[in-house]
């Protein structure tokens, strides 16, 4: 039981550094050395969704170990 929250941690915590690489790659999020760059831009909407895909996994054995 331990072991899904730290998978839907880690999926939530993927989740929004996904978003705020992207932001920053985007240019949206200013002053720091990874705004504007397009490597960002690329890798963030990556990590979010492999967090998504972990929160997926987690929700899934959460309902199968609660029943």
């Amino acid at each position: 039981m331990k072991k899904n929250w730290i998978i839907l941690g880690l999926g939530v915590l993927l989740v929004f550094i996904g978003v705020g690489w992207t932001l920053q790659g985007i240019d949206v999020m200013k002053g720091s050395a990874m705004s504007g760059v397009t490597l960002w831009a690329v890798v963030g909407p990556i990590v979010a969704i492999a967090g998504v895909a972990l929160l997926g996994v987690g929700f899934s054995r959460r309902r199968r170990v609660s029943r």
